[in-house]
């Protein structure tokens, strides 16, 4: 990282920061491009590992990636505002989160519930009746533990 003194280096700290965040950013191997898209998630943190899952439909150009090459990178951010700096410069006031892994396709419906579960607490929802969901059949849920993560802050 460049910027030294931007950089989020405990595994903790970058936890707090995707827990702030509303969407990721999941970029997987598209083939003649990079395929980038905007994701609701969930997060936890395990025995010094972060775990993101998110949920997809089981067909679509997202299903077909993730099927042939597993391997994503996941971007989460926070924007807070713009400030003005001391010598009359602007600079923007934010957290950020990069980080890699393999998503593994959830098959298991406990498995599934435990993530969709994570996923609603994420926005405050953990109260919805996760089980008794109609589309709970079709959903499709993955799950990526970071094997390499990074954060950045500017606070």
């Amino acid at each position: 990282m460049r910027r030294d003194d931007r950089e989020v280096a405990a595994v903790e700290d970058i936890y707090d920061i995707l827990t702030r965040c509303d969407t990721i950013r999941l970029a997987m191997n598209g083939g003649d491009y990079p395929y980038v898209i905007p994701m609701t998630f969930g997060c936890e943190l395990k025995d010094g590992k972060i775990t993101v899952y998110f949920h997809s439909a089981g067909a679509g150009r997202k299903w077909d990636i993730l099927m042939k090459d597993p391997r994503v990178c996941v971007e989460a951010d926070k924007y807070y505002q713009v400030a003005k700096k001391e010598d009359g410069s602007i600079t923007a006031i934010y957290e950020s989160v990069i980080g890699t892994g393999v998503a593994e396709h959830l098959t298991e419906q406990a498995d599934k519930v435990y993530a969709l579960k994570v996923m609603l607490a994420q926005y405050k929802e953990s109260g919805f009746p996760v089980t008794s969901c109609k589309g709970m059949q079709k959903v499709e849920v993955f799950r990526v533990t970071l094997d390499e993560v990074s954060g950045k802050h500017n606070l």
